[in-house]
Order: structure tokens, then sequence, then C-alpha cells
């Protein structure tokens, strides 16, 4: 047997609004993944609690990414609607946005250099570690791999070389003995 049906109105009870909050945020993130998975589409799901606490969701590709795409569609599009007089006003958010994101840019530029992490979240904090290591990771896997070049190229010129200075031995060797035959011809023995 089924549920009946839920009528829609603000639930006053300050507990039950909470666990349906939970509840229906679980089956909202869950229902996001499902569709990026079966449809493969890019997902990015942004929920702020009634005290103000974001929970978001995206997928494979990052939240940034999703946002500023849809910025981009959404930017065009008020462009095809909007008059000429608009023009300016366009330019406004569009420098306040470039503006805004160099903020982020600069922002995460001083955390990456571990300054200003006194107003960051322990979960923040976690992440920015996480993104280190990983850029850690990838600056030794990319060093490593130049000393690797770096050291294949020094055995290669090595043997090149080994090989021209045998070349040249062997070069010597026939010079002494033409010049030791010239010097001392066989009848002398």
């Amino acid at each position: 047997m089924g549920r009946g049906r839920v009528q829609l109105k603000r639930i006053e009870n300050k507990i039950n609004r909470q666990v349906t909050f939970s509840k229906r945020r679980a089956g909202l993130f869950k229902k996001a993944h499902e569709i990026s998975v079966l449809c493969d589409a890019e997902v990015a799901l942004v929920v702020f609690s009634h005290k103000g606490k974001l929970f978001e969701y995206s997928t494979d590709s990052c939240m940034e990414k999703i946002l500023e795409r849809y910025e981009r569609y959404s930017y065009a599009e008020r462009q095809l609607i909007a008059p000429e007089s608009d023009v300016n006003t366009n330019w406004s958010m569009e420098y306040n946005r470039l503006k805004a994101k160099i903020e982020l840019l600069e922002r995460n530029q001083r955390h990456y250099l571990g300054e200003d992490l006194q107003a960051m979240s322990p979960k923040e904090l976690q992440n920015l570690e996480q993104q280190l290591d990983t850029a850690l990771k990838h600056i030794r896997s990319r060093k490593n791999q130049l000393m690797y070049d770096s050291v294949n190229e020094l055995q290669r010129k090595e043997k090149a070389i080994q090989e021209q200075n045998s070349m040249l031995s062997k070069q010597v060797t026939f010079v002494l003995i033409y010049i030791w035959s010239t010097c001392f011809p066989l009848h002398y023995y």
C-alpha cells in the first residue's frame, strides 16, 4: 500500500521539518546522481538549509565548471533578449562576475601558499590538504619523468661517445700499425 499524497505546506514542527529536510535532501541528491549516471548529464545541485548551511552536489566535473557554463549560457541568452539600452548593465554584470572570480582565485592562491587559513573550516582545510597532496603527486611524477628522460638521454649520449671512442681507438691502432710498418719494414726482421 502506497503513501497518501502529502499536502505541500510549511511543516510547523521544527524537528519534523528538519527530519523531512534531511530525508528529502538525501533523496534529491540521490536523484541528481541517478540522472547524471543514467543519462550522462552534467548535474549541479545547490541547496541552502533554513539556517543558511550549504549542501551541494556535482557530477565528476567540478561545480565551478558547471556554474561557469551556466553563467555563459544564461549570459548569452540575456544578450539575445536584452535591448541595446541594457548593454551597459550586461557589461557591469560581466565585470562583477569576473571581479568575483579573480577574488576567488586570489583567495585560493593565498590558501595554497598557506596564508589566510584562519577562516577556513576543518572540512575546507581537509579539502585544501587533498588538493595540495594531489598537486604534489603530479609534481613528483613530472619531476621523476623529467629525471628519467634525462638519465635516458645521458645514457644514449654515453653509448654514442663510447662507440665513437671505440672507432677512434681502432683508427689510432691502424695509424700506429701503418707508421710502424713504414718505419720498420718487414725485411729488417
